[in-house]
């Protein structure tokens, strides 16, 4: 079946998709009556330009030997995941509209479970990159060229374990494994720069030795050109900058909405705002 099936990809350069694809997170939640729109909108264009020919996937044989993975280590993010696993043809798109719903394969968190398109149970934040550095390293033994893409949040990598794994990956030389900082400056306490500085966020990463790239996280065009990079026996840490909240102008930068749906009204100004 994999030999034969035909690897996916999404368009990155085609507005009206990432326009829509916001729309289904804003939908999904206001149905869910629950989850996290901030960090889901700022972290949907990384994974368009991911899905868009970077990430080998085949949505008709989602355990493909030679995938690469994606782990959103920032499970919260789920909506943007589903958004884009449901548009790829993971699942029918219908099922979006049962985010959080009881007996759902559309947890509020990636559930690998019920769901095998996701790779990782995520979700207890911090956990993902270790998770993904594991993969990477039996990537690595298999003699398997496949990759590992691992999506963190910037509250999320306040947490130590966050760090350990940051030591151990470039002593293992894991250069197939790819590390994507949303950085929208904001967490559910407040803005991350007031709650536990990140910064200086670029020169910490390369002292510990990791190829480290900046990219605008909503040009899906400069990330088309950033996130393939590698460099022989080094893992690669990309900061994307984003917007908490992008493309809903009353959420933009609201810590606010880091957790809570729209009400009806709220969702119906959201989408006329994207004219939709």
């Amino acid at each position: 079946m994999g030999s034969q099936s035909k690897i996916a990809s999404l368009n990155p350069n085609d507005d009206k998709l990432a326009t829509r694809l916001r729309a289904d997170i804003l939908k999904m939640i206001h149905s869910g009556k629950s989850g996290h729109p901030g960090g889901s909108l700022s972290c949907i264009d990384i994974l368009i330009s991911l899905f868009s020919g970077i990430v080998k996937c085949r949505p008709d044989d989602p355990q493909w030997s030679e995938r690469d993975r994606v782990v959103l280590s920032k499970g919260h993010g789920v909506p943007a995941l589903y958004a884009v696993l449901a548009e790829l043809g993971y699942f029918p798109k219908d099922w979006l509209m049962t985010l959080r719903h009881l007996g759902s394969p559309l947890q509020g968190h990636p559930d690998v479970a019920r769901l095998p398109a996701v790779e990782a149970a995520t979700g207890s934040l911090g956990q993902g990159l270790s998770i993904a550095q594991g993969m990477a390293l039996a990537l690595k033994l298999d003699k398997m060229a496949s990759r590992v893409f691992c999506i963190v949040g910037d509250g999320e990598i306040q947490e130590g374990q966050i760090w350990e794994a940051a030591m151990s990956a470039p002593k293992f030389k894991l250069d197939n494994l790819t590390v994507i900082l949303d950085y929208n400056h904001g967490q559910i306490d407040g803005p991350s720069d007031e709650i536990m500085s990140l910064e200086p966020i670029v020169d910490k990463w390369k002292a510990f030795n990791w190829n480290v790239l900046e990219v605008d996280g909503h040009d899906r065009r400069a990330m088309m050109d950033v996130l393939p990079r590698q460099v022989s026996g080094r893992p690669t840490f990309v900061v994307a900058h984003t917007i908490k909240g992008k493309g809903v102008s009353f959420m933009e930068r609201v810590i606010d909405w880091h957790g809570v749906a729209p009400n009806d009204e709220q969702l119906q100004n959201a989408l006329e705002e994207l004219k939709l």
